[in-house]
């Protein structure tokens, strides 16, 4: 049998480190939990985790450097979570490598669901370069036609304003990654027009009503609450 994937949790708040190891372990993960930064280099150096599960503000050595020093030397995914929603656009400015952020409060759940997708994003090949199998309910529904503004799925296909089509492939390119408001702007509009938070919601809300067109079992752009919004097919 193939040994379970082993999560570290860096997380001072025992408590919610205790809940959440408890719904990982439920999962079928393997779990060490660290309780400050100091350690956690040298940990991760002789253990190899599959992923880190990192708070932001801890004791001894803080989240946003353990991020840049980890990912000097290793490209293990990484999961970041902080208590104040505005901490989550100065990390994604900052571009440190992490491949997730959460806001707490969080449910468990939703964290161990968010494991399961960073994990399938991350796999690599399997050995003897044999692509591994891959779970049909995992294959992204979308085909993007840029020359034809257009979308394909299930056979069937619908055309997009170019605002549409523009925040669709924003999003789709980079399968989980949080895109803040502002830096959909950025991609959306090159002309740096002024444009508010709500028009960027409109444009989502407008998208949103199109893709159900197409598949309507199933919702693709989700919002995550006062950061912006993600593609992730769940």
């Amino acid at each position: 049998m193939n040994s379970p994937q082993r999560v570290l949790i860096v997380e001072d708040e025992e408590r919610l480190a205790a809940l959440v190891a408890d719904y990982l372990k439920a999962a079928g993960f393997a779990v060490h939990l660290d309780y400050d930064g100091l350690g956690v280099l040298e940990w991760v150096r002789a253990h190899r985790p599959d992923l880190i599960i990192l708070d932001l503000m801890l004791p001894g050595k803080d989240g946003l450097t353990l991020c840049r020093e980890v990912r000097a030397e290793s490209q293990v995914p990484i999961i970041m979570t902080t208590a104040r929603v505005e901490e989550i656009d100065r990390l994604l400015g900052l571009g440190l490598g992490a491949d997730d952020y959460l806001c707490k409060p969080y449910s468990p759940r939703e964290l161990v669901a968010r494991v399961k997708a960073v994990l399938r994003r991350s796999a690599g090949p399997a050995p003897g370069g044999q692509a591994a199998l891959a779970d049909p309910t995992d294959a992204d529904p979308l085909t993007l036609d840029p020359d034809r503004l257009r979308v394909t799925a299930a056979g069937r296909d619908i055309e997009l304003t170019a605002v549409e089509f523009a925040l669709l492939a924003t999003l789709h390119q980079a399968p989980g990654r949080i895109f803040s408001r502002e830096r959909l702007m950025e991609r959306i509009y090159r002309d740096h027009r002024v444009v508010s938070d709500r028009t960027i919601d409109s444009h989502v809300k407008k998208l949103r009503r199109r893709l159900q067109e197409l598949l309507p079992e199933r919702e693709l752009v989700h919002s995550v609450y006062g950061v912006g919004y993600r593609y992730e097919d769940r």
